[in-house]
């Protein structure tokens, strides 16, 4: 009498017995199996289901599952959460400055960069972002999106040999003098008094209390390319503007800044009292 042989195979935590009847001819393998319910075919693809990371159906993918905003550490997920809306979507165009911008990347240093993403800029519309100021960012996904910008958009190379004036005025400018500079580099675009040309108002009050000084001075050596405006070598042809020139200029518009006031009325509390 030929005899059955019990095999046990553990699988995950359970076990299935399988009965196997002696192979009487060599490659006849389907004749190994007994009637314990579950073919070759199936065992071999519970152990590949087990084996890997298979996507059940509902399952989400990495990129689908919730992360707490502090986990987030991808450079492109971060940008279109926190700087897209104003910045434009891939850095430009949008209704701030592009940091889609070699020139701007080549401008100003990763401090500054990081300050005002973290601090944001007082009397702006640019809000603070980091946590210590009431943001959401981490210092370390401000970090990242310090050097995603840089590694995505600085070109380095598109400037080497060329002597950038400092992100930073050295000194104070003369507002007489920043008059006639103004003459020289601008009014073609702005008019003779600023006041409007074929670019607009540069003194505008209502965009003079949206800009910081430091903004004014970026646009001025950097332009805003998306817009149109050249940068300080472009606007006079083989005549680069000095970095006093720059500084004058720029306290020159800065003296057109008015603050506006609100003038609160008192108001008599007893009369809408007195109102039913």
């Amino acid at each position: 009498m030929i005899k059955r042989l019990l095999l046990r195979l553990p699988i995950a935590d359970w076990r299935l017995p399988i009965r196997f009847k002696p192979v009487l001819k060599i490659g006849n393998w389907r004749s190994a199996i007994g009637n314990g319910g579950l073919s070759l075919a199936g065992i071999i693809s519970l152990f590949l289901l087990m084996g890997c990371d298979a996507r059940l159906p509902g399952k989400p993918t990495e990129a689908e599952r919730w992360r707490a905003p502090a986990d987030v550490s991808d450079f492109g997920e971060l940008y279109t959460q926190n700087c897209a809306g104003c910045h434009g979507s891939d850095g430009k165009p949008g209704a701030a400055r592009s940091l889609n911008d070699s020139l701007y990347l080549s401008f100003i240093p990763d401090d500054a960069l990081k300050q005002v993403i973290s601090q944001g800029r007082n009397g702006t519309n640019m809000p603070p972002f980091s946590q210590q100021a009431g943001g959401t960012l981490t210092d370390r996904q401000i970090e990242l999106l310090v050097s995603g910008m840089r590694a995505a958009w600085a070109r380095q190379d598109d400037f080497k040999g060329v002597q950038l004036p400092s992100y930073s005025a050295s000194g104070s400018g003369s507002t007489a003098s920043g008059a006639n500079a103004y003459q020289t580099y601008c009014a073609s675009c702005h008019g003779s008094d600023g006041a409007g040309g074929s670019a607009g108002s540069i003194v505008d009050p209502n965009f003079l209390n949206l800009v910081s000084a430091q903004g004014l001075r970026t646009t001025v050596v950097v332009g805003r390319a998306d817009m149109g405006k050249p940068d300080w070598r472009g606007n006079v042809p083989g005549h680069p503007m000095s970095a006093q020139e720059i500084s004058d200029v720029v306290a020159w518009l800065a003296a057109h800044r008015t603050m506006t006031t609100v003038a609160v009325s008192k108001v008599d509390h007893s009369a809408c009292l007195n109102m039913k």
